[in-house]
């Protein structure tokens, strides 16, 4: 395995359109949401320890999160748990571990990707990686994967590449936002939008650059304890000063304003995983496209559904077609699929 190459592995996400399994104080990066045996943070790290040196791959989760890291990661060591002390969104978080790496290796070559994404052809995956750090460690790049559209999707930012670029590494012309129906259709007819799937892959060396001169400010602030990373000193520099940075995604911060950006048009199969009716995509169905998920059935008039149980329980369901079903421990979420997205509101009202 190559000693240069490293792992961000971004495990801080609440994901709260996944209640009432996923919640503040277990994620679903914690949890087996496909019935697979292993939680989704187990699986990408399996599937990035294929590539990168166990002791290289570096978590970032959030303080209160430490314990199930180290529980379900067993082969994680303490220093390589990086916690936040404050939610920054990505950016922050990306330049504390990049400094970290740089001040250990200033040759790294690493990739960022998210702990609870599905992918499902790991040697195809291995292989898109790569290719990406053979291309980062030759060139000054920022690149990402980009996935192959199957449908007009709204709910994922796209990367738009240059038409004319024969290469299989494409130059990126720019960074789009959630589209609206019509314009993702547009996207797709043109054949040179991807989406997002925030997987980026990069030196050290570029990442830094691209710091120093699109966020001097924020760079400046972690520069500040250069001297502390890797040292005892690292947790109260952490503390003291990781809430003074901005609010701010990688996107926002680095990649929507560098030209030196490529990406990879990805050949694995991926799913981000963000709602009930994606996961409802990815698991095994019955005959009237049922997905059920640790749960005991029966089923009359009843098609298109998930149904997930935690309990030991028999569920009788008739006549419901396109809904959610879960039962857990102290909440039954009966809702139709079509709504799925208003999930996330539901858990924000009931919070007040």
């Amino acid at each position: 395995m190559n000693k240069n190459y490293y792992a961000i592995l971004m495990a801080g996400g609440v994901g709260s359109r996944f209640w009432p399994v996923s919640t503040a104080e277990f994620p679903k990066q914690f949890h087996d949401m496909l019935g697979a045996g292993e939680t989704l943070i187990q699986k990408t790290f399996s599937r990035l320890s294929k590539l990168i040196p166990v002791e290289n791959i570096l978590i970032l989760t959030n303080e209160k999160y430490n314990h199930i890291v180290l529980e379900q990661l067993p082969l994680v060591k303490q220093e390589q748990v990086l916690l936040e002390p404050a939610m920054r969104n990505t950016a922050p978080c990306i330049l504390y571990a990049s400094m970290k790496i740089k001040k250990q290796n200033p040759d790294a070559v690493m990739v960022v990707a998210p702990s609870d994404h599905w992918i499902e052809d790991e040697l195809l995956f291995a292989s898109n990686l790569q290719q990406c750090f053979d291309f980062c460690s030759s060139e000054n790049a920022l690149m990402t994967l980009g996935i192959q559209p199957t449908f007009p999707n709204t709910g994922f930012g796209y990367i738009e590449f240059d038409k004319t670029d024969n290469n299989a590494i494409k130059k990126v012309n720019q960074f789009r936002e959630k589209p609206d129906y019509e314009t993702a259709k547009s996207f797709l007819e043109s054949g040179n939008f991807l989406w997002n799937g925030g997987i980026f892959i990069w030196s050290v060396k570029a990442i830094s650059e691209s710091f120093e001169k699109f966020q001097p400010q924020m760079n400046a602030l972690f520069l500040k304890g250069w001297e502390a990373y890797n040292t005892e000193a690292e947790k109260e520099f952490i503390a003291q000063n990781y809430g003074l940075a901005e609010n701010i995604s990688i996107d926002y911060a680095v990649m929507e304003k560098a030209k030196n950006v490529y990406v990879l048009p990805a050949t694995f199969d991926w799913n981000d995983l963000g709602t009930w009716g994606s996961l409802h995509e990815k698991l095994d169905k019955d005959e009237n496209n049922n997905a059920v998920v640790n749960a005991m059935v029966f089923l009359e008039n009843a098609s298109d559904n998930i149904i997930r149980s935690d309990a030991n329980k028999l569920i009788v369901i008739d006549g419901l077609t396109d809904y959610i079903i879960v039962d857990n421990k102290d909440t039954l979420l009966i809702y139709p699929k079509s709504k799925e997205q208003e999930i996330k509101g539901i858990v924000s009202q009931l919070k007040k």
